[in-house]
């Protein structure tokens, strides 16, 4: 059985899926209905906040100074954009396949065979940095100083593997945790950063204000071009925001969940990416912060406050177990969503007994010990080396994303589809807008030379591999899609 059962009849592998019919994802079958309205809720924070704001802000801070928090205000409208197009599918179709099942749909095997591997390279790699800032975050702790990163890494990512690998119910239940804790240290950041501000009180030596800003070099200290380049590792940053799609299709009511969940993160993002960066350069100089160690646990360690670096180091260890927690779950959904179909292999569209695709699951977990080994070899490079590949993931996942909307957008225009009440604003000018920026992004990754600009350089060796795979895999989907138009 694949996902095209009510179109393959119409559709040819890489044509045009039927319009008289809905379309259903037999990839959604099995899964079982537990997330509740709380966890979507959580999962949709969780996805805003994650590694890049807890441990990449501190470096991009010490590059391009208090300017940041413009790279984290644009950015953070364009991950609006991606998922709240997000959103209008889910409420159109939810689907734990998401966008690869949206592809399927609108644009053909070809369409969801691509959508699928660009976010599977996402995830394979961004859980590699994950388990890389676990393994940093630990070292932090006199306990673990001398005990090698890589084994770190390899802890940190057995814990999370075998909680996920248990159902959804309890995946649910940890990220919901998470992001309490999450949510908790920022709002508590927060707090005691207006409060240092507003009283003047000495942090490091400094004291908190504009003038913090004004006597070091302004805004842009080192000029605007190093606010430009780190746009890239600020997009890293919103790479999970897609998250809630993809565990729509594991809850009771998406109509009603969803919405609420998709709008609160615009508001999330000011709040907690633009507001904590911003008191970060208040509190202190950019030159204070540096890549090695959260910008959060530097100001908590510069006021000497009595196990408050400790606390807010256990937090950002939080935020890397739950980005790759989050990243083994819906890997999971959409390798299996790819299996059915051919796509992907056999093996990972298998479930247990608790409605989890553990096979999925295992291959993304599989791409996480070849990061152990990667933290073996390079530990001083290989969150750098990882990120810049993960970025080039969710570029073409976020890419995809706006796709599907614009053919959506386009497909309701002809009376093909109709689009829900809960809809992606001021289409089809937004889609297009956010493409032309995501290919900007790219742009400025090759500017930024280095490890950036070899990532780049290996796009076409990518979309290669990818023309390659589906050269293989080709044979398998049609005769899947043959089997199901003969039923």
């Amino acid at each position: 059985m694949s996902d095209r059962t009510m179109t393959a009849a119409e559709t040819s592998v890489a044509g045009t899926p039927a319009t008289g019919t809905p379309h259903v994802d037999a990839g959604d079958a099995g899964y079982r209905k537990d997330l509740k309205s709380r966890h979507i809720n959580m999962i949709a924070i969780g996805g805003a906040i994650g590694t890049g704001l807890f441990l990449g802000a501190g470096g991009r801070m010490a590059n391009a100074g208090p300017s940041l928090f413009i790279a984290y205000a644009v950015c953070g409208v364009f991950a609006f954009f991606v998922v709240r197009a997000l959103g209008e599918l889910v409420l159109y179709r939810p689907s734990s396949g998401a966008f690869v099942s949206y592809a399927r749909e609108f644009m053909g095997e070809k369409g969801a065979y691509t959508a699928g591997w660009l976010y599977f390279l996402n995830w394979s790699t961004t859980a590699v940095a994950d388990i890389t800032a676990a393994a940093t975050y630990a070292h932090f702790w006199a306990m673990f100083s001398d005990v090698p990163q890589w084994v770190l890494a390899l802890i940190a990512l057995a814990v999370v593997l075998a909680a996920n690998l248990i159902s959804v119910k309890y995946f649910g239940e940890m990220e919901f945790w998470f992001a309490i804790i999450k949510v908790a240290a920022l709002v508590v950041f927060m707090l005691v950063g207006i409060y240092l501000v507003a009283t003047q009180h000495e942090v490091g030596g400094h004291t908190p204000g504009l003038a913090t800003i004004t006597d070091n070099g302004g805004i842009f200290p080192n000029g605007m071009m190093p606010m430009l380049l780190l746009i890239q590792g600020v997009v890293f940053a919103y790479a999970s925001v897609e998250l809630c799609g993809v565990a729509a299709g594991e809850t009771e009511n998406p109509e009603k969940i969803m919405p609420k969940a998709i709008n609160s993160i615009m508001w999330r993002v000011g709040l907690f990416y633009v507001g904590s960066v911003v008191l970060l350069a208040l509190l202190l100089p950019y030159t204070a912060y540096s890549g090695d160690q959260s910008p959060f646990v530097t100001v908590f360690n510069k006021l000497g406050i009595p196990g408050g670096a400790h606390a807010m180091n256990l937090v950002v260890l939080t935020a890397a177990l739950s980005s790759l927690n989050s990243g083994l779950y819906s890997t999971g959904r959409i390798l299996r969503s790819m299996s059915l179909s051919g796509s992907a292999p056999k093996f990972t569209g298998v479930m247990n007994k608790g409605g989890v695709p553990y096979g999925g699951i295992l291959l993304t977990a599989g791409f996480g010990v070849a990061g152990v080994l990667l933290n073996y070899v390079m530990p001083g490079e290989a969150f750098e080396l990882v990120l810049n590949f993960a970025s080039i993931g969710i570029i073409g996942t976020w890419g995809m994303i706006m796709l599907c909307s614009l053919l959506f957008w386009h497909r309701s225009k002809d009376g093909r589809v109709t689009r829900p009440g809960y809809r992606l604003p001021w289409a089809p000018y937004t889609q297009l807008i956010t493409l032309v920026f995501l290919a900007s992004v790219l742009v400025l990754m090759w500017m930024d030379g280095g490890i950036s600009r070899t990532t780049v350089n290996l796009v076409p060796l990518i979309a290669l591999t990818l023309v390659g795979g589906w050269y293989l895999v080709r044979g398998k989907v049609s005769r899947i899609a043959a089997g199901q138009t003969k039923r």
